[in-house]
């Protein structure tokens, strides 16, 4: 299983203190990510390292607002890659982003 570092108590409090209200913003963030992931392999296919880090830049602010630390970590990688422009340190990161994001649905 994948290890998230997700703080849930953060998140709670992110939505403030609602159970519904965070299930929806989780189910958002799954989401989102999966459509970000699909336009950062895209990028990748393409050899834009900087479109890359632009779309990491949205993960990873999305993931941070929901304390899923694993998930801000890795697409912060993958953004500083991307405003280094190195395609190789971006592109090394995606199987791990692809696996954390396949790894939201998990989290209640």
């Amino acid at each position: 299983m994948v290890d998230l570092q997700w703080k849930r108590d953060f998140a709670l409090e992110q939505a403030g203190e609602d159970e519904e209200l965070l299930t929806e913003l989780l189910a958002l963030l799954c989401e989102s990510s999966s459509g970000d992931l699909a336009k950062m392999k895209a990028g990748q296919e393409k050899g834009d390292a900087k479109l890359m880090g632009e779309v990491a830049h949205s993960i990873k602010g999305a993931a941070a607002s929901l304390g899923v630390e694993a998930l801000r970590d890795v697409a912060y990688g993958i953004e500083k890659a991307g405003r280094d422009n190195d395609l190789g340190a971006a592109s090394s990161l995606v199987p791990a982003l692809e696996r954390l994001i396949g790894a939201l649905s998990t989290l209640k």
